[in-house]
């Protein structure tokens, strides 16, 4: 509730703030011909709403276990403002050049993997078992390989995230959806600490909604985007229930897949699968509105993530 009331009460400040400067979303060319006159609109909202986050889940923590806020609150935090550092060093570069190319592919590379590497090594020093439960094939021990799927699991799903993030509102909804699930999963678990982050996260977003359903009067930017994507992944980790990502992040899952499969059906043949892609854009150019396709993909995520929890409950 406090991160719906802080984002909810100064993001009009920080949208004032924007417009002022004149500091505003660049679309890119590629895109949706319509999606033209969201050019200008604000951006690297994502701003508010991780400090919202960040301010909750101490607060939150401090109130619960005022003399030992536990090193996973520390790692789920540091990962979130890591991956929006990122986020908004690329929206920087994209208002300051007036265009919608940001970091080198490279250094935002780099810098995911930094996060993923102390994500690791926090969960070695936590001692949590570095094997991956895969449904219907039993557990696989990993050891020392567990550093090379968190460095994946924090890249793919970060980026997964943030190409997902296109339409008005989409993200802002699908992630408050998956943060729900994993804090429901983590209240089971009696990890108080991850589910006081989790329900941070979706309070926050909540609130941000309100500014970025359509028509939005600003975006998250890759600010937000990255920070959520990567901050999903961590706590997927952090609970041990990994690979249920790929069925509550299914949403994320489908958008990346769709520009995979576009690019290589393109260079392989020369004809591309959909209309256009991430796939919320395939959807736009068979007519459908930025609402339909919202809800549309909301409910999705929604029955994935019940379905979700109530598998890995069920356990």
């Amino acid at each position: 509730m406090g991160g719906f009331i802080i984002t909810a009460a100064f993001m009009p400040s920080l949208i004032r703030y924007f417009r002022a400067r004149h500091e505003g979303q660049m679309i890119r060319e590629e895109g949706p011909t319509w999606h033209e006159k969201k050019s200008g609109t604000p951006t690297m909202g994502g701003l508010l709403f991780i400090i919202a986050i960040l301010v909750m889940t101490l607060a939150a923590s401090w109130l619960t276990a005022p003399h030992h806020v536990l090193s996973t609150t520390w790692i789920l935090l540091f990962i979130l403002v890591l991956y929006g550092a990122l986020g908004a060093w690329d929206d920087s570069i994209k208002l300051f050049h007036r265009q919608n190319e940001g970091l080198k592919a490279w250094q935002k590379l780099l810098g995911q993997i930094v996060g993923a590497l102390l994500l690791f090594w926090v969960y070695v020093h936590e001692q949590l078992p570095m094997e991956l439960k895969l449904p219907g094939l039993g557990t696989w021990h990993m050891g020392g390989w567990y550093a090379l799927f968190a460095i994946i699991w924090l890249v793919g799903f970060s980026n997964a995230v943030n190409l997902s993030d296109g339409l008005d509102g989409l993200v802002s909804g699908l992630a408050s959806i998956s943060f729900a699930a994993y804090g429901i999963v983590a209240l089971a678990q009696h990890q108080t600490n991850i589910s006081l982050f989790c329900f941070a996260v979706v309070g926050s977003l909540l609130g941000f909604l309100l500014f970025n359903h359509k028509p939005a009067k600003i975006f998250m930017g890759d600010t937000g985007s990255l920070a959520l994507g990567g901050a999903l992944a961590a706590v997927a980790i952090l609970l041990h229930h990994e690979v249920s990502l790929l069925w509550i992040g299914l949403v994320y899952v489908i958008e990346t897949a769709s520009v995979i499969l576009q690019v290589a059906s393109f260079k392989l043949t020369g004809k591309r699968i959909f209309l256009m892609s991430p796939i919320h854009h395939h959807f736009e150019m068979l007519g459908w509105s930025e609402w339909k396709i919202d809800l549309t993909f909301w409910a999705v995520g929604l029955l994935t993530a019940i379905s979700g929890v109530w598998v890995m409950l069920a356990k």
